[in-house]
């Protein structure tokens, strides 16, 4: 698996892998019925990515709305990255906000706050 589309839907993110780039990019709301299913391609993609070369990994979000159990996806996608980190892989997450929406900011906040690897939080104009 190389390369992963996901149209985004109503409750669901669009979600573009590119492993040439080596850019996973999701973009919108998340609050699928079965968050746990929603995500399975998107975390063997990143095990498959992270298991086979030592190119940077960067994660490009710019989620509005997350449900309870995408966050907790989203923790697991931040542990695999975490874990590739703690051996000397270079990942990086740049997360874009609204400005307007200070709760998307203080979702950001709670989960750079459990990584050690760059973390940027960036206001998006063009969102």
């Amino acid at each position: 698996m190389k390369e992963l589309h996901i149209q985004g839907g109503q409750s669901t993110p669009e979600i573009l892998a590119d492993w040439e780039q080596g850019v996973l990019a999701m973009r919108g709301d998340s609050y699928p019925e079965n968050s746990f299913e929603f995500f399975a391609d998107v975390i063997q993609w990143l095990e498959d990515y992270l298991g086979q070369h030592q190119r940077p990994l960067r994660l490009e979000l710019r989620l509005v709305y997350m449900n309870t159990s995408s966050v907790k996806a989203m923790m697991d996608i931040f542990d695999l990255c975490e874990e590739a980190f703690g051996k000397g892989r270079d990942v990086r997450v740049a997360w874009y906000y609204d400005p307007r929406n200070d709760r998307v900011f203080d979702l950001a906040e709670e989960f750079k706050e459990d990584c050690s690897f760059p973390f940027e939080i960036l206001a998006d104009g063009g969102a």
